[in-house]
């Protein structure tokens, strides 16, 4: 059987490589294998630290290059590159596999028996608009499914830009009149919403009907009546004609985002929920997805459920505890984030951690996802280490501080050294004051569904630990905050989804040093 094969030749590479490679990598191959012969999906989570070092992709190769028959795998172009430059080219000289290798966004025709790479945009574009470039029932490996429900919104979210309003006159310029009309009032009614840190807003009621009564007056001045009489609209500018076909879809959020000093906003209409989209497409070939950070749970309840996944086999690999433990400093006494007291205690938590660490050569980033905060932290913590503090820049000095958000560090932290301090100043629980974020949750309480355990905690359990993979690296030191950690119920399960781990409830500057094995949790 292909599983024997793909074990013997693994191993043996692996063997001639001599270094020290992915303790899973062998059950993982030999899974893929399974999968592939048996054309039965699976779920597969590796560890936060190989998903961050790609160091799995062995797993999946040696079975996709030994396998027969076609398939497709769908992974980002950075990922498709190192793919091709490097694995790929080590793996087909060791196991003389002749198997064609194509790119591109289609099947290169209907006998094709090889490898085709494309991006996870060309796949979902293919499989949730069906455009017959990618056959059904090949089999098919998405590497990264992290992001999948991210990648699925994109993919669904359609555009209003202001560019789009002045096509629609140029289109329609017997309906300039009430065209104009509704922009005007959409204007005036959207500028006149304070400010947020988010620059967005939900549409309200009456700026919904504002949206409805233009589409209304284009059907009622349609120059094509139907036959038999029908509501029908005039032709449309393809931006126009999409934003109309997705206002017919139910589960969708409608918002706006703001440029003020620009005087311009865009309208954006896109799904609150991503399953009951995916779920007809997972049928239509055997699939294996690979993820990281994905579901405390092996089995991915809370996951499958978020995208509409049925029965499947799940694997979770845990992660190795002698080379990806880090060292969590938990203190118990600070204030909860909520309360006037945690500011202060927060700065002066974070003077500790970097004068305790000041004799150690390396990166120290603290993440503070409140925005006025981050700056007043950056600012205090500027007047006493200098210009050695940056705020969300690449460019920093070897023993550098870096102050960002989260999305800053999640963007640039492969491009940055392995920090050998990360201080988080709060869980990266989603805050209900962002409006999409507001607007899902409104969707889970209509549904009458657990919206914090379904939805708010695994985003922040997954942001958590994708944020300390690079830690991991060099086995240095987290510090978490936030005492949510030790006072709500949730608490343990944001010690699961960080470990391994050694919790230390004191600091000292020989743990930038050297790891302290003798305090495990």
């Amino acid at each position: 059987m292909i599983e024997v094969e793909v074990h013997q030749q693994l191993r043996a590479f692996l063997r001639e490589q001599g270094k020290p490679y992915w303790s899973h990598h062998l059950t993982m191959a030999r899974l893929v294998a399974r999968a592939l012969r048996l054309g039965r999906s699976a779920l597969m989570q590796t560890d936060a630290l190989s998903r961050y070092q790609g160091r799995y992709r062995l797993s999946y190769l040696v079975p996709v290059l030994m396998w027969q028959g076609p398939v497709v795998l769908v992974a980002s172009e950075a990922v498709q590159q190192r793919l091709l430059m490097v694995e790929i080219p080590q793996l087909r000289q060791w196991i003389q596999s002749s198997k064609s290798i194509r790119t591109g966004d289609r099947f290169p025709d209907p006998d094709f028996q090889g490898l085709l790479l494309t991006t996870p945009e060309s796949w979902l574009s293919d499989r949730l608009h069906p455009k017959g470039r990618l056959p059904a029932g090949i089999p098919t490996i998405l590497d990264g499914v992290d992001d999948l429900e991210n990648w699925v919104c994109h993919q669904l979210t359609t555009r209003l830009h202001s560019g789009d309003w002045d096509e629609l006159m140029l289109a329609l310029p017997s309906h300039t009149e009430f065209i104009r009309d509704a922009r005007v009032q959409l204007t005036k009614t959207i500028f006149e919403r304070p400010a947020n840190p988010y620059e967005c807003f939900l549409l309200e009621p009456y700026e919904r009907q504002i949206l409805e009564t233009l589409f209304q007056d284009l059907q009622s001045l349609s120059p094509h009546p139907p036959i038999p009489p029908s509501p029908s609209l005039p032709p449309l500018p393809q931006s126009w004609k999409n934003f109309h076909q997705s206002l017919q879809l139910g589960n969708y959020l409608l918002w706006a985002d703001i440029a003020r000093r620009q005087g311009q906003f865009s309208l954006n209409c896109g799904p609150v929920e991503v399953a009951s989209v995916l779920a007809p497409i997972w049928d239509q070939q055997p699939l294996i997805l690979i993820g990281g950070a994905l579901d405390l749970d092996a089995e991915a309840t809370v996951y499958r459920h978020r995208l509409g996944l049925g029965d499947l086999t799940c694997l979770k690999f845990a992660g190795d505890r002698q080379d990806e433990l880090i060292q969590l400093y938990l203190p118990e006494k600070l204030p909860m984030p909520n309360t006037p007291e945690f500011q202060w205690a927060l700065i002066q938590e974070m003077h500790k951690l970097l004068r305790v660490s000041a004799g150690c050569q390396g990166l120290t980033v603290l993440i503070v996802g409140d925005v006025p905060l981050k700056a007043q932290v950056a600012s205090v913590l500027a007047s006493e280490f200098g210009s050695r503090v940056q705020v969300e820049r690449t460019c920093l000095d070897d023993n550098g501080i870096l102050v960002t958000g989260w999305e800053f560090w999640r963007q640039h932290q492969r491009v940055l050294p392995a920090p050998h301090l990360l201080a988080i100043a709060t869980l990266p629980i989603p805050s209900l004051e962002n409006p999409l974020v507001a607007g899902r949750v409104a969707y889970y309480k209509q549904q009458r569904q657990d919206w914090f355990r379904l939805y708010l905690l695994p985003e922040a359990l997954s942001e958590l630990q994708r944020a300390i993979a690079p830690v991991r690296e060099c086995q240095g030191v987290v510090a978490l905050l936030d005492s949510r950690v030790i006072h709500r119920n949730y608490g343990h399960q944001v010690l699961a989804a960080l470990s391994p781990l050694a919790r230390l409830n004191y600091l000292d500057a020989a743990l930038f040093a050297q790891p302290d094995y003798s305090v495990l949790d």
